[in-house]
């Protein structure tokens, strides 16, 4: 991976994290054939604060996995 540019031509602020296989790399770690090279960024929103947003709207009612249920059917079903 040695000579890729980390910044991405983007804004400063997005910074890359490379990896292999899932597992955090240095730009300078040397491949073997067949490797998955990977490219993060950091998340935009924090993944609890987002669900949290999403409850208050939709209101418990209309939140969770099973909050349609089907007629005449067993809870959780």
């Amino acid at each position: 991976m040695a000579g890729w540019s980390m910044n991405m031509d983007g804004p400063q602020e997005h910074r890359w994290t490379c990896g292999v296989w899932g597992h955090k790399a240095l730009p300078e770690s040397v491949l073997r054939d067949g490797d998955r090279v990977e490219l993060y960024r950091d998340l935009r929103v924090d993944p609890k604060v987002a669900r949290r947003e999403r409850f208050v709207g939709q209101g418990s009612r209309n939140a969770g996995l099973f909050a349609q249920r089907r007629p005449n059917s067993k809870a959780g079903y």
